[in-house]
């Protein structure tokens, strides 16, 4: 394929996206189907699209914590499991800290079609000044740390060349 028919190709796929996007707006104000928070009803919390039709939030707003509010009680609760752990003692006599407490949710539908969602285990993670961070997964209904990931980042300026 030459670089005119390839030009042409990818002009008539991004013109496509945007067009899909416009449909897909302009259908929801024709049919006058919107919610209180002003989205469609059909939209009904699905991710919001950008340009040419893509998630403009990416990843990060639908990772199962994004909108979920965490009280303090569960927060503490995976904390001292993790606290429990030599490993995690180790990390925090080392210089390490809890930054974050990220829920793990996990939802089941049963049988008869009722969902059951539940917050299975968690993530913690721990952050060391600019050099390291850790994550430790917390089983909650086993009442362990399952995993620790730990990440460090050496840094080692050097000074430049003088002329």
């Amino acid at each position: 394929m030459n670089r005119s028919k390839a030009l042409i190709l990818l002009t008539m796929v991004a013109v496509a996206a945007i067009f899909g996007g416009i449909v897909l707006t302009s259908y929801a104000a024709d049919n006058g189907e919107e919610k209180s928070n002003g989205f469609p009803e059909w939209f009904n919390g699905r991710m919001m699209l950008g340009p040419c039709g893509w998630s403009r939030r990416g990843l990060r707003g639908r990772g199962g914590f994004g909108f979920v509010e965490v009280s303090e009680e569960f927060k503490q609760n995976v904390i001292d499991i993790a606290e429990g752990d030599e490993d995690v003692q180790n990390l925090l006599a080392d210089g390490y800290n809890v930054t974050r407490v990220r829920p793990i949710i996990r939802s089941i539908v049963e049988a008869d079609g009722n969902v059951e969602t539940k917050a299975t285990s968690a993530i913690v993670v721990l952050g060391k000044d600019t050099t390291g961070k850790a994550a430790v997964w917390v089983d909650l209904e086993a009442g362990q740390v399952t995993k620790i990931v730990i990440l460090t980042r050496t840094v080692i300026e050097k000074p430049l060349p003088t002329t």
